[in-house]
């Protein structure tokens, strides 16, 4: 064996790791690269590959990608599929690195994967700030607008989140958040805990961990009040219902964090490492989903590898109750039932839809769906024949599922398969509105631009798709992430502009949600992925 040494600037940047550089055991069947070009390479893995494949390749919702898979394929055939993507659920990247970059990366995922270091209580507290002191808030909105038809914004690439009017379509600011946000949420009307000010303070959740706590009564340049980090890569984060505790979850390290609501200062530190399913051990445990249970004291918690729900009730933090309810692998993302009670999230690799029940704390069913479920933030509304009904398009496949979801009121068809509307590519979101006729699925995860670049509209009583909806023609860019305005009679979708991520080219699309027809093109945007409505995301609108 030969030892080769990588320094981590590139891990600095983008994920916090430690400038120091460690030591990497290369097999001398294993290819090379220079330091120049691991370091790259190793950026965009983390950029754009581990959220699937894990920071050690293991895989999850991608596939395994140790040497000991990867060597077999070998460079030509890696670099294909880096470029043009599967039908299988994967993104092309031709269109967002040069060849030279597919060829470095294709190389880099046939070395032996670097293992990052910890984060200790002490390093996540060092990162936090403070913008606005707690006695200097506002009392009341000072900017006069509708801030509960606010559109909270991810710009992924720019590390930024905007803050839209949803009546005006105006941009009302830009807030520095970090890189690559990929959740935002804010506090949440509660059956059991009520918070102060529901609605008004949002918080974010990056993929290099960076927290960011948002306060929309303050006027545009004071909005961001407060920051911290808790990890170096991460993905959801919630708040309690009685709006005194942030919760965020790490992918690495695998944790989860208990922060103050109000200063964002780290108060507890859980480990995810645990034992899976199969009675194996699991370094890399990463948690996915987060979500506050609506109708108890407690935050839900899907450790992605373990294939559990951790319920975790947050009442006495230094001495936390945590319930763990075995499923099964890889529990990705989620949302509630229309009463609040059942927790209905994806095990992508299991292609299962997985309900537990958070009154009893215990796991209700699991639905057989198709190839690598993927709800994203979800959709409920109700059928004919099923009555109230959830909703998943598939990463692998264009499909939507649609399976019975109210054991009270028509338990011959809870947790059964109701029907399934086949779409003409695999997509990642999907998103309906009590007030609207029409389930809305984008195509995120097709290959083809036409396809990929499309949306498509199905009738909630015919379960025909009434219209696609090309929302963009412009290379390099994607179709994605719908969101209904405050009373269900716009639906807004994103164009991410991939190709030109640091340039404000990416827009949102506003269509009138009955005519289906195109209202506004809301521009100035930097790569815009997920958007969430104040009043819908408060109210549980799904």
């Amino acid at each position: 064996m030969k030892k080769v040494k990588t320094a981590l600037s590139v891990l600095t940047m983008a994920i916090g790791f430690a400038a120091t550089g460690i030591s990497v055991s290369v097999s001398a069947a294993e290819p090379t690269l220079s330091k120049a070009d691991f370091e790259k390479a190793q950026l965009h893995y983390f950029q754009r590959c581990a959220g699937c494949h894990g920071v050690l390749r293991k895989g999850a919702t991608g596939k395994n990608l140790e040497p000991k898979n990867t060597l077999k394929k070998g460079q030509k055939r890696l670099e294909k599929i880096i470029s043009y993507g599967t039908e299988g659920g994967m993104n092309n990247f031709d269109d967002i690195f040069s060849k030279n970059e597919i060829s470095n990366l294709a190389t880099f995922i046939q070395m032996t994967p670097p293992v990052p270091p910890e984060m200790s209580i002490e390093q996540m507290r060092s990162h936090t700030k403070e913008y606005v002191a707690l006695k200097d808030y506002p009392t009341k909105p000072m900017h006069g607008l509708n801030w509960k038809n606010f559109f909270v914004v991810i710009e992924r690439d720019a590390g930024t989140a905007a803050i839209i009017d949803g009546d005006t379509k105006k941009i009302i600011t830009h807030i520095d958040t970090g890189y690559a946000v990929h959740v935002i949420k804010g506090t949440e009307h509660h059956k059991v805990d009520h918070a102060k000010d529901v609605g008004r303070f949002w918080y974010t959740i990056g993929r290099d961990g960076k927290v960011n706590k948002i306060d929309l009564w303050q006027t545009p340049e004071k909005m961001l009040v407060a920051e911290t980090k808790m990890a170096y890569d991460a993905r959801d984060i919630a708040v309690s219902g009685d709006g005194k505790y942030v919760i965020a979850g790490g992918y690495w390290p695998a944790h989860f964090v208990i922060m103050d609501a109000e200063t964002l200062n780290p108060l507890k530190v859980i480990s995810t490492r645990g034992v899976n399913t199969k009675g194996e051990f699991i370094n890399e445990a990463r948690v996915a989903a987060i979500y506050t249970t609506p109708n108890e004291p407690t935050f839900m918690v899907a450790v992605k590898e373990l294939g559990q729900m951790w319920q975790v009730d947050y009442r006495d933090i230094e001495n936390l109750t945590i319930t763990q309810i075995d499923s099964t692998e890889f529990l990705h993302d989620g949302f509630f039932d229309p009463t609040g009670r059942y927790f209905q999230i994806a095990a992508n690799a299991s292609n299962k839809m997985v309900i537990v029940d958070s009154q009893t704390r215990k796991l209700e069913a699991m639905i057989d769906v198709e190839s690598l479920p993927h709800p994203g933030p979800g959709a409920n509304w109700n059928d004919k024949e099923c009555g109230p009904v959830g909703g998943t398009t598939h990463l692998g496949t264009g499909l939507v599922s649609v399976w019975g979801n109210d054991p009270i009121g028509h338990p011959d068809k809870a947790w059964k398969l109701c029907y399934e509307v086949e779409t003409d590519g695999a997509g990642a979101f999907i998103r309906t509105h009590e007030n609207s006729q029409f389930v809305w699925a984008d195509q995120l995860k097709h290959p083809e631009p036409e396809i990929q670049q499309s949306v498509q509209v199905f009738d909630k009583d015919t379960h025909e798709i009434v219209k696609t909806i090309r929302v963009t023609t412009e290379p390099g860019k994607a179709a994605l992430h719908m969101e209904f305005n405050k009373g269900g009679t716009e639906v807004w979708v994103s164009v991410w502009n991939r190709k030109d991520a640091k340039n404000p080219t990416g827009e949102i699309v506003v269509y009138d949600a009955k005519t289906l027809k195109e209202i506004k093109r809301i521009k100035g945007l930097t790569t815009p992925t997920g958007k969430f409505n104040v009043y819908n995301r408060m109210n549980h609108k799904t």
